[in-house]
């Protein structure tokens, strides 16, 4: 279990196994950026976290994430969205955020488009891509990714950089690898309809070697960084 003490030593830990992972399969340690999951997380031990290295951080829970980026503006911080996405709290997002992963959907997608401030750069999002095909979970049909993308790729305020998962547990390597591998698919198939995308955004802490086996280029941790996880905001 991570150390909630020793923040530094956890984000070194996890770095090692990325570059371990990345030789192992033949990929380059630098394509892999690990996205440290803070939400329910203090201020406080973001900053830990940023002062051992760490500059990519995502919430979930909006109220609470925007306090914390008050609370940290004088840091170079990279804030991403991953939670799932109500349209009454696009706006917020759409200003404060640098990264979105979990649009699924081409209305969110126009309105952080439309409220995304003018003197922001675009605003870089993910399609969230239901790959399991979960009842229980929001994201896009793979069959519905091709429409969608090319019309996103037409609002200018954002910019469409990938796809997200976060596919249903399984048992093994091998079938964790099968998952991500239609994920690698599904963007190489964009890419080849003339897209442009640079991210995978896939790979938790019980997943992570299978992911960058399969082409992740961001890997969500969150408790191996932090400790366990805190209860979920009020």
């Amino acid at each position: 279990m991570a150390d909630s003490n020793n923040i530094a030593e956890n984000i070194r830990q996890i770095q090692q196994k990325i570059s371990d992972c990345c030789t192992q399969y033949g990929r380059s340690a630098s394509a892999v950026r690990l996205l440290a999951v803070s939400k329910t997380k203090s201020a406080e031990l973001i900053r830990q976290a940023y002062a051992a290295g760490q500059k990519d951080f995502g919430e979930s829970y909006l109220q609470e994430a925007v306090g914390k980026i008050h609370a940290l503006e004088e840091l170079d911080i990279s804030w991403h969205f991953i939670g799932a996405i109500q349209s009454n709290k696009t706006r917020d997002i759409a200003q404060y955020f640098d990264w979105v992963h979990s649009v699924d959907r081409l209305k969110i997608a126009r309105r952080l488009n439309e409220q995304r401030p003018a003197e922001q750069p675009p605003l870089n999002i993910c399609l969230q891509v239901n790959i399991s095909n979960e009842s229980s979970k929001a994201g896009a049909a793979p069959e519905q990714l091709a429409s969608l993308a090319d019309k996103i790729s037409q609002l200018s305020n954002i910019r469409l950089r990938g796809l997200m998962a976060i596919p249903i547990k399984a048992d093994s390597l091998q079938q964790q690898r099968s998952i991500f591998r239609q994920m690698q698919q599904a963007l190489n198939t964009l890419n080849t309809h003339g897209h442009q995308l640079d991210t995978l955004s896939m790979g938790m802490s019980n997943d992570m070697e299978a992911a960058i086996a399969e082409g992740s280029t961001m890997v969500r941790i969150g408790t191996a960084i932090f400790g366990a996880r805190d209860p979920k905001p009020a």
